[in-house]
């Protein structure tokens, strides 16, 4: 099942860019591209996505996405995370957590980048000094 979310989630590779969006190929947000991933496994979004500004967590400062994930996901030790598991991500220390991505190997990950697209990085420094919180998509079957 692991395998499938990262291929899933390489199929969104070079979407555009587009807040509050999921549409592969036209336009999507890093929580865009996880529920695109959701629907193309569980068929329907667990919850509706209410409308969001790109400074909701700055001005909110409450743990919206963190909130969300933890009824919708299985959360995992960030250690423990592999490929096919999500991340989550402070963009400043104490701030509620605002980005997503899904492991597409030990030092990798795929997600919407803003003002660009859809892409698989690397897990580089600065990214890894951001991670706060990881989870599994619910019903991974390990082998």
């Amino acid at each position: 099942m692991r395998d499938k979310i990262v291929a899933e989630a390489r199929t969104w590779l070079g979407t555009p860019y587009q807040h509050q969006c999921s549409q592969k190929g036209a336009g999507t947000d890093c929580l865009g591209l996880v529920r695109g991933v959701w629907r193309h496994f569980y068929d329907q979004e667990p919850m509706a996505v209410p409308p969001y500004s790109p400074d909701w967590a700055e001005q909110n400062q409450t743990e919206t996405l963190l909130e969300a994930a933890r009824v919708c996901l299985t959360e995992i030790p960030l250690e423990q995370a592999i490929a096919g598991d999500l991340i989550m991500f402070r963009m400043a220390q104490g701030a509620p957590c605002k980005h997503l991505a899904i492991l597409s190997g030990p030092d990798a990950m795929i997600h919407a980048y803003w003002g660009r697209c859809v892409v698989e990085t690397a897990l580089i420094a600065y990214w890894r000094r951001r991670r706060a919180f990881a989870f599994s998509f619910p019903f991974i079957i390990e082998a």
